[in-house]
C-alpha cells in the first residue's frame, strides 16, 4: 500500500471520512498505463480518479496541464469543477481547475491554450478540437493523466470512438500518459477495458464493493394504467403524493415531449404550489443552469427530466427517483436510480410508473433484472469509419503527417485496433479527393501529398472549416425559440425545424413547462408570446426513442412462460391469462403470429420482441413480401414487442414471408431509394466532412443541408454505388435506424418454428396495438382493389353499372 500525502489524509480525517479500499487501490495503481474503476454511485469514484493527481500536485509544483477530465455532459464537467475546487482549496493546494466546453467563453478558451490550468475538465468534442491546433504539442506537453467519467455511456456512441482517437493522438504527444475510466454501470468490464486501452492486458480493472441493493418497486396507484399511450397521466396524483413525502424527487422520462406533457399536467394538479422544475436538452442553457443551481441549493422539491440528468451529477438531497414509462434498458435504469441517496452504502430509492398496461410487464421484468444485478448491453462493433475520416481531417488541421504514423496512432485506439491498412487508405483517399465520383470537384480536393511523403491541407484556410464542423452529435434540425421583442427577447430553448414549419400564427405549444403562442419566424428564430390561458398544441421534440434491450425482452418472454404471475397486479395477470386461454403467449424460441378479422379487414400480428426499430423494419419488409406474393396489405403499426399488419387477404402460410435471403434482399432494395437511407447518408457525410453545416458567419438550415446531401446521395447511388460513404451509410442504416441485425437474430433464434394462430377475433395481447399512433399506410394493389370496388358500388347505387 502506497502512502497518501498527509495533507490529503488529514483532509479526510477533518471530514470524519475514511479512504475507501477502492480509492486506496486506485492510488496504488497510479502508474498503471490504464485503470478502469467500477464503483456504485456515491462511492467516491471522482475522488478515486483524482486522488493520484491531487497527491502529485500536493508534493511538487507542476506548470501547465497535469490532468484532463472528460465527461459526456457539459453539466457534469461544471458539477465536478464545483465539487473538486472545494477539497483542493481545503487541502491547501494551489491548483487551477477549469472547464472547457461549448459553454466556455471565447476569451477563456483562448487563454487556456496559452496558459492552461493544471486540471482541465472537458468533453470529447472540446478535446478533439484542442488536438486540431498547430500548437497542440505545446499545450499538452507534460500531461500525466486523463480521467474519463461515465465511460460506459461514451462507449455506446460515436462520441466515445472520437474520444479514443483523440486520446491516441494525446498518447503520441505524451507517451507516458495514463488513462483512468470511471463507471457505476458496466455489464462487460473486459469490453470497456479493451475500449479504454488497446489490449485488455494494459488495463487493470478495480471493482469496489457494490454496496446495498436499491429499494426499488412499482408505484401503487388507485387507477389502472391505460391500454396504450406513454404519458402516464393517470399517475399524477400518486406522484404528487410521493413528492410531498420526500425532500427532492427526480422524475425521469424517456423523451422530451413526454417530459413536457407530464410537467404541464403535474403543474396543473400542483394545488400546494410545490416548487417543481423541468430539465431537458432542448431548453435554453441559462434555464437549465438556473434549474441546476436551484437543485444544488435545495430550492426544488422535484424536477421533471430526461437523459440530460442520467449521469453522475451530485445533487445531494435527492432521496427519490421516479421513472415514468418502462425503462427499456436495465443499465439506464440503474444509472437513474443512483441519482437518489448519492452516498456510499446508502440504498437508492426508486419507483417505476408504467405508462400503459404492457409496460407493467416490462417494469416487473426490469425490477427482477436489477435485483439479479443483470445489466444489459449489446457487444461493441468496430469503430465507425465516418469518425475515422473526421479524425484524419483533424490531424491534417494540426499540421502535416505521415500516413504510416497516423495509421499506427489510429490502431492504438481500442475501437480501431482491428482496422486494416486498406480500410485506412480508403478513408485517407476519401479525405484527400472525395472519392472516385467526386475527385473532379475542386471543393473536395482537401489534402495533398508533399514531396517528403507527408500529407497536408491543400488550403490552410480549410483548418477553420474543419474545426467549425467537428463532432459526431447529429442534432435534429432545430430553431431557437425566443419571446417576441423588438431586439429579440428571452431565449426559451429550441424546437425541431419540421415542428416549426407546421405552426401557423396563433398556435400554442409547450416549452420549458410554459404555454407559448407562435407569433412568427424571424431570422431563423421562432418568436412566441406567453399564453397561459390556452390548451397547448404539444411540441414534439425529437429526443431519443429508446428500444427495449434484447436482454430485457428475453426476461419478458421468460416471465410469459411462468404458469402464473403472482408478482404482477391482478389486472395484468388476468389479461395475460386471457391471452393464454384465447391464443398463446409468445415464446422465446418460437415466433407467435396471430391472424384474425376486424372491421372488414384481415389482420396479422407478429410478436417478435425485437425492439421498436426492428419491428418497424419487419413491418416494412413483410408488407413488401406480401405485396410481391399477391396478398394485399394496407398498412402496419409497430411497438417494441409486435408488428400489426392489416389488409384485404388472410395469410394462410406465413413461412415464405420469413425467408432470410428474401428479407435481406428486400431490405437492400427498399433502402436504396428510401428516406431512411438518405437521412443516414446525411449524418455520416456530415461527420466524415463531406457536408459542412457550419461556415464562417452562417449555418445551413436543415432544408439546405438536406438538399445538398440528397443531391450527393443520388449522384453517388447512380455513378459510384460502392463509394466509401455509401458503404458507411449501408452499415449505419443496417445497425441503426432499421436495426436489421435484430431481425436477423430473431429469424436465427426461431429457426423456422412459427406458430400461426387463426382466431375469430382480436386477441388480448393484440388489442393495444389498435390504439397505437404512428400507423404506416401501404400503397399498392390493395388500394387499387378498394378503389375499384368502391367505384363499382357507386355505379350500382346510381343505376349506371351497365353503362
Amino acid at each position: 500500500m502506497t502512502q497518501i500525502p498527509a495533507r490529503i489524509t488529514d483532509w479526510f480525517d477533518d471530514k470524519g471520512w475514511s479512504i475507501h479500499p477502492h480509492q486506496q487501490d486506485m492510488y496504488d495503481r497510479a502508474l498503471e498505463p490504464a485503470t478502469l474503476l467500477i464503483a456504485p454511485t456515491g462511492g467516491g469514484k471522482t475522488m478515486a480518479g483524482f486522488l493520484p493527481t491531487l497527491a502529485d500536485l500536493a508534493e511538487r509544483d507542476h506548470v501547465g496541464l497535469h490532468t484532463i477530465y472528460v465527461s459526456p455532459l457539459k453539466a457534469l464537467a461544471a458539477d465536478i469543477r464545483r465539487n473538486l475546487r472545494g477539497p483542493a482549496e481545503e487541502m491547501g493546494l494551489a491548483v487551477r481547475i477549469e472547464d472547457r466546453t461549448g459553454d466556455t467563453s471565447a476569451t477563456q478558451k483562448k487563454r487556456q491554450r496559452v496558459d492552461p490550468p493544471q486540471i482541465l475538465l472537458t468533453t470529447p468534442e472540446s478535446l478533439a478540437l484542442l488536438t486540431s491546433y498547430e500548437d497542440a504539442g505545446r499545450m499538452f506537453q507534460g500531461v500525466q493523466r486523463v480521467v474519463v467519467d461515465e465511460i460506459h455511456a461514451l462507449a455506446e456512441s460515436k462520441r466515445g470512438d472520437q474520444l479514443m482517437l483523440a486520446l491516441a493522438r494525446l498518447q503520441g504527444l505524451c507517451p507516458d500518459l495514463r488513462r483512468v475510466g470511471l463507471s457505476a454501470t458496466v455489464e462487460d468490464p473486459n469490453a470497456i477495458a479493451r475500449f479504454l486501452a488497446r489490449h485488455p492486458d494494459l488495463c487493470r480493472i478495480v471493482e469496489a464493493d457494490p454496496g446495498p441493493d436499491p429499494d426499488i418497486q412499482m408505484l401503487e396507484t388507485p387507477e389502472m394504467p391505460p391500454w396504450s399511450g406513454g404519458g402516464a397521466a393517470y399517475s399524477i396524483p400518486a406522484v404528487l403524493d410521493q413528492i410531498r413525502k420526500h425532500k427532492t424527487t427526480l422524475i425521469f422520462h424517456n423523451t422530451r415531449a413526454q417530459a413536457e406533457i407530464f410537467f404541464h399536467n403535474l403543474w396543473l394538479a400542483n394545488e400546494d404550489g410545490l416548487p417543481i422544475g423541468i430539465h431537458h436538452g432542448s431548453l435554453d442553457r441559462q434555464q437549465r443552469e438556473r434549474v441546476e443551481a436551484a437543485m444544488v441549493r435545495g430550492a426544488l422539491r422535484a424536477i421533471v427530466c430526461t437523459g440530460s440528468l442520467d449521469l453522475g451529477i451530485d445533487w445531494g438531497d435527492v432521496d427519490l427517483v421516479i421513472q415514468i414509462g418502462a425503462p427499456k434498458n436495465v443499465k439506464r435504469l440503474v444509472q437513474r436510480i443512483g441519482r437518489a441517496n448519492h452516498r456510499y452504502n446508502a440504498p437508492s430509492k426508486a419507483l417505476l410508473v408504467p405508462a400503459n398496461r404492457f409496460e407493467v410487464v416490462e417494469c416487473i421484468a426490469a425490477l427482477e433484472a436489477v435485483k439479479a444485478h443483470d445489466l444489459d448491453g449489446d457487444p461493441r462493433g468496430a469503430g465507425p469509419r465516418d469518425v475515422l475520416c473526421q479524425h484524419i481531417l483533424i490531424a491534417a488541421a494540426s499540421g502535416p503527417f505521415l500516413a504510416d504514423d497516423l495509421f499506427r496512432q489510429m490502431t492504438a485506439a481500442g475501437p480501431y485496433a482491428g482496422l486494416t491498412r486498406a480500410e485506412f487508405d480508403a478513408c485517407l483517399d476519401f479525405c484527400a479527393t472525395g472519392g472516385y465520383a467526386l475527385r473532379a470537384y475542386d471543393r473536395w480536393q482537401r489534402l495533398q501529398l508533399r514531396p517528403d511523403g507527408q500529407w497536408q491541407l491543400r488550403d490552410p484556410r480549410a483548418a477553420q472549416r474543419i474545426r467549425m464542423n467537428l463532432g459526431t452529435i447529429q442534432d435534429t434540425d432545430t430553431l431557437k425559440v425566443r419571446l417576441k421583442r423588438n431586439r429579440g427577447g428571452k431565449p426559451l430553448g429550441e424546437v425541431e425545424e419540421a415542428f416549426a414549419a407546421s405552426l401557423t400564427h396563433g398556435d400554442t405549444f409547450l416549452i420549458g413547462g410554459q404555454i407559448v403562442r407562435y407569433e412568427g419566424l424571424r431570422e431563423m428564430t421562432v418568436e412566441v408570446s406567453r399564453r397561459a390561458d390556452k390548451k397547448p398544441k404539444i411540441a414534439t421534440f425529437s429526443g431519443t426513442k429508446f428500444a427495449t434491450s434484447t436482454q430485457l425482452s428475453d426476461r419478458i418472454l421468460r416471465l410469459f412462460a411462468q404458469p402464473d404471475w403472482p408478482q404482477l397486479p391482478a389486472h395484468t395477470a388476468d389479461w395475460l391469462a386471457l391471452q393464454r386461454e384465447i391464443s398463446h403467449l409468445p415464446h422465446r424460441d418460437r415466433l407467435l403470429i396471430e391472424s384474425f378479422p376486424k372491421d372488414g379487414r384481415e389482420n396479422l400480428c407478429v410478436y417478435g420482441f425485437a425492439g421498436r426499430n426492428a419491428q418497424q423494419t419487419l413491418g416494412l419488409l413483410l408488407t413488401k413480401r406480401m405485396e410481391e406474393t399477391g396478398l394485399a396489405p394496407l398498412g402496419f403499426v409497430a411497438t417494441d414487442y409486435a408488428t400489426l399488419i392489416w389488409g384485404l387477404d388472410a395469410v394462410i402460410d406465413p413461412r415464405p414471408l420469413f425467408q432470410p435471403d428474401e428479407l435481406r434482399n428486400g431490405l437492400e432494395t427498399w433502402l436504396a431509394g428510401n428516406a431512411v437511407m438518405k437521412r443516414t447518408f446525411r449524418a455520416s457525410a456530415t461527420i466524415a466532412g463531406l457536408i459542412e453545416r457550419n461556415m464562417a458567419g452562417q449555418r445551413k438550415s436543415g432544408r439546405q443541408a438536406t438538399f445538398s446531401s440528397d443531391i450527393l446521395y443520388d449522384t453517388l447511388l447512380k455513378y459510384d454505388p460502392d463509394h466509401l460513404l455509401m458503404q458507411i451509410t449501408r452499415e449505419e442504416a443496417m445497425r441503426g435506424l432499421v436495426d436489421f441485425g435484430r431481425v436477423e437474430a430473431l429469424i436465427e433464434r426461431i429457426g423456422g418454428r412459427i406458430d400461426l394462430m387463426r382466431l375469430d377475433r382480436v386477441s388480448p395481447l393484440a388489442a393495444p396495438l389498435f390504439l397505437e399512433v404512428g400507423k404506416v399506410p401501404v400503397k399498392g394493389a390493395a388500394e387499387e382493389r378498394l378503389l375499384a370496388e368502391e367505384s363499382a358500388r357507386l355505379l350500382q347505387e346510381a343505376g349506371l353499372e351497365s353503362c
